[in-house]
């Protein structure tokens, strides 16, 4: 079983910056990977960006260059840097965790989401 607590949206002008945190309780050790999904009023939710416990890291076209995963094991946190937001990066932004079963069959786990809204 694994806990997700998301935190660090808010209001940001277009062009600037925030981090969102989401920190991982329960079997942590567990977790295959972890990242950031992002679901926008009236649209399916949609990956943001990933990290694998092995450190790999993939993100969304829309996103690359100017978004960055990052972790810290020790804390049991994953980050969200995200520089030049853009209004359509408003979304509810939600921390996934993927995580195997006794049956060695992966689970998905999900945070409450943390409003992130760009003002143009």
């Amino acid at each position: 079983q694994v806990q997700l607590v998301e935190s660090g949206g808010g209001l940001v002008q277009a062009g600037g910056s925030l981090r969102v945190s989401c920190v991982a309780s329960g079997s942590t050790g567990s977790i295959n990977a972890i990242g950031w999904y992002r679901q926008a009023p009236g649209k399916q939710r949609e990956l943001v960006a990933t990290i694998s416990s092995g450190g790999t890291t993939n993100y969304a076209d829309s996103v690359k260059g100017r978004f960055t995963i990052s972790r810290d094991n020790a804390k049991n946190t994953v980050y969200l840097q995200m520089n030049s937001l853009k209004p359509e990066d408003t979304a509810v932004y939600y921390c996934n965790a993927r995580a195997p079963t006794a049956w060695s069959i992966n689970r998905n786990y999900w945070g409450q989401g943390t409003q992130v809204t760009v003002s143009s």
